[in-house]
């Protein structure tokens, strides 16, 4: 220690005494110079931080202060398990600057039963009142409650200060009714809860609400009572309310009887096959139940058959396939094999399936099957103009009133297809994968499509795009004379040598 101090010391002693005292003090002010920099710097950040999160907050708080809602109209209709939504504002822009977008709020309740949301404005008078679509998307505001989810309508063109604009939208839920009891028997009747406020939540001021609730059937076991609430025939009625401030939420649960069948597809796997000879084949895979009330005791088939209306109401034993038109080879099977209790109805602008489980499905029970189609590839094939070619089909399941909780549609392409994307309407997952069939040598594309929570409503058509040299055509009939031909000179060849050992 001591040596290692004396070289220290000695090399120091080197250089000339003002020679270390620069250095000494350069050092210490660089270090002092680059830790004032350094806190000026995350100083500044931090108040830019600050200045850009108030600006957007006061932007967001000034945007909601500037509209108001003059009048609002909401029916919820509980006639089926799907429960749709349908809410008619009048709002206003009461402030200076134009607005050229209206937020919808929905409580945490419903963020997750949430399926679809459609807005449309109305232009015109009654006579000649017409609808123009508008484009809602998610959002988020900063000065939001805890789990509030909102969406964003985009306005056609601003709202200048003091104008006017009625918008309609529609909004579904799934799962939404919660059955009252869980379990029931054979003979009892399914009775549901449906939750919900009397107000509107909204991040606006309402001057006038009303909401009318529409139930399956006349018989409701109780509802919750605020003035004024009005209950005549199969409807429901909440309000009118005046001058409501901005979040206003009042609770309200309505107990009511609903036998409508819960049908909902847990899982549903379409696979759409192109084969560019001609032919479109469509395989679906259905993993069903019902998501009613369980049933509880022993199931009677004799009591079923009887009355099946009264012994056995919240059951369901028939459910009806929409098709395109020109539909053939059509199959309905399950692991057991095929099932003959199917009707099909086709005429040239649509076809109709309709199928029946192998027996009736109560609260709880399951069914899996298998529904396979083909299809000509004329009418769903095309060529874009810059050389492309494209499927049109449609997206969602064609199952009348059922939910899909995951639905997968898998487009497997020729085998040589390149490039392929989707245009779908609504926001999907998308993937690749490779799938090989008969003959193939490199396999097919797959492109695979995903989305939760699906309701008839998502029926529209989807397009997917990919590129496809015809050489590929003859890759499988060339593949098969080779084969033939090679067969067929071994043969040859095989009559041909002499092998025996003779001479």
């Amino acid at each position: 220690m001591t040596i290692s101090n004396s070289i220290h010391v000695s090399s120091m002693s080197l250089l000339p005494s003002p020679c270390r005292k620069n250095t000494q003090s350069r050092g210490l002010g660089s270090f002092q110079d680059y830790m004032a920099r350094s806190t000026a710097m995350k100083a500044a950040g931090l108040i830019l931080a600050l200045l850009i999160f108030t600006f957007f907050s006061l932007a967001a708080s000034s945007s909601n202060n500037q509209i108001q809602i003059l009048n609002a109209e909401r029916r919820i209709d509980l006639s089926s398990h799907i429960v749709k939504v349908f809410l008619t504002l009048k709002v206003e822009n009461v402030g200076t600057s134009p607005a050229s977008e209206i937020f919808l709020a929905f409580p945490p309740s419903h963020a997750d039963q949430l399926a679809l949301v459609k807005a449309q404005a109305a232009i015109g008078k009654k006579k000649k009142k017409s609808y123009v679509h508008l484009d809602v998307n998610p959002t988020q505001l900063p000065d939001a409650p805890n789990g509030t989810k909102y969406f964003s309508i985009s306005l056609l063109n601003p709202l200048s200060s003091g104008e006017t604009a009625t918008l309609e939208v529609l909004y579904i839920l799934t799962h939404s009714l919660e059955p009252f009891p869980a379990e029931i028997s054979q003979l009892e009747s399914q009775l549901v809860y449906f939750r919900d406020s009397a107000l509107i939540l909204s991040p606006y001021h309402i001057k006038q609400q009303t909401t009318f609730i529409k139930t399956p059937s006349t018989k409701v076991e109780s509802f919750t009572r605020l003035e004024p609430t009005k209950f005549a025939g199969r409807e429901l009625k909440y309000g009118p309310y005046e001058d409501r401030p901005p979040y206003s939420f009042s609770p309200v649960i309505v107990h009511l009887e609903n036998n409508s069948p819960f049908a909902v597809v847990e899982e549903l796997l379409r696979e759409v096959e192109i084969s560019h000879w001609g032919n479109l084949q469509i395989t679906e895979h259905y993993k069903l139940v019902h998501a009613g009330a369980r049933h509880k005791g022993v199931f009677s088939r004799v009591d079923y058959q009887s009355r099946a209306s009264v012994k056995g109401a919240s059951s369901f034993k028939h459910l009806l396939a929409s098709l395109p038109p020109r539909v053939h080879s059509v199959y309905y099977r399950d692991e057991i094999g095929n099932i003959s209790s199917s009707h099909l109805r086709t005429d040239y602008r649509k076809s109709e399936l309709e199928i029946e489980p192998r027996y009736p499905l109560f609260g709880g029970w399951k069914a899996t099957f298998v529904i396979g189609y083909g299809l000509p590839l004329e009418d769903f094939l095309f060529e874009s103009p810059d050389g492309k070619r494209y499927l049109n089909f449609s997206f969602g399941c064609p199952l009348a009133q059922t939910v899909v909780n995951k639905l997968t549609i898998k487009v497997v392409l020729p085998e040589g297809s390149k490039d392929p994307s989707a245009a779908v309407p609504y926001p999907v997952e998308q993937r690749l994968e490779t799938k090989y069939s008969y003959l193939d040598v490199v396999g097919r594309t797959v492109l695979v499509l995903e989305k939760k929570n699906v309701v008839p409503e998502h029926i529209t058509p989807f397009q997917v795009y990919y590129t496809f040299k015809p050489i590929f055509m003859l890759a499988e009939p060339l593949m098969l004379a080779s084969v033939y031909f090679l067969f067929f000179m071994a043969c040859v060849a095989y009559l041909q040598i002499d092998i025996s050992i003779r001479k």
